[in-house]
């Protein structure tokens, strides 16, 4: 998700929720304490240098339950983000503290909530550093049916 799709779905909400991969929720006191640019520049296992740019939520819950973080107070946020921090269009990554590190999760929308999804580690030059194409895997056999007479119940065989 971009800033300029959180910001649209932000403008039909009347509250704001963050859903957890596991199901669980952001309690509903969280605040958002930054919203900033990360830039990554680095070189792959094959030799290519590569540069990343995300816009990055941080969520935290404090002991503060008499407030909760409004959709309009959001959009003001990234608004201003986006002009003293002249962010683009960028994709969000979300932080979040969990039991014992900060977990970085891409973000989606389900149409009633804000979904933080998992991210993978992956090679981005399998083709240049070794890595041998997944084979499929086919048992001999494998996607024929057993005529119903020549199963162990059937005694026929």
């Amino acid at each position: 998700m971009t800033l300029s799709q959180i910001k649209a779905e932000l403008q039909t909400l009347s509250t704001i929720a963050f859903q957890l991969p596991d199901g669980n929720f952001v309690p509903i006191h969280f605040h958002v304490t930054e919203v900033g640019k990360v830039t990554k520049q680095f070189i792959d296992c094959g030799g290519t240098v590569r540069n990343e740019e995300v816009a990055s939520f941080q969520l935290w819950e404090a002991h503060d339950y008499d407030h909760r973080l409004h959709p309009d107070k959001l959009i003001h946020i990234i608004e201003l983000s986006e002009k003293v921090l002249d962010l683009p269009n960028l994709e969000i990554e979300v932080e979040y503290q969990m039991n014992d590190t900060i977990g970085k999760f891409s973000l989606d929308y389900d149409g009633t909530y804000f979904q933080l999804t998992s991210k993978q580690t992956n090679c981005l030059a399998q083709d240049n550093c070794g890595i041998p194409a997944e084979k499929l895997k086919v048992r001999i056999g494998e996607g024929k049916t057993t005529p119903t007479c020549c199963t162990t119940s059937s005694n026929c065989c």
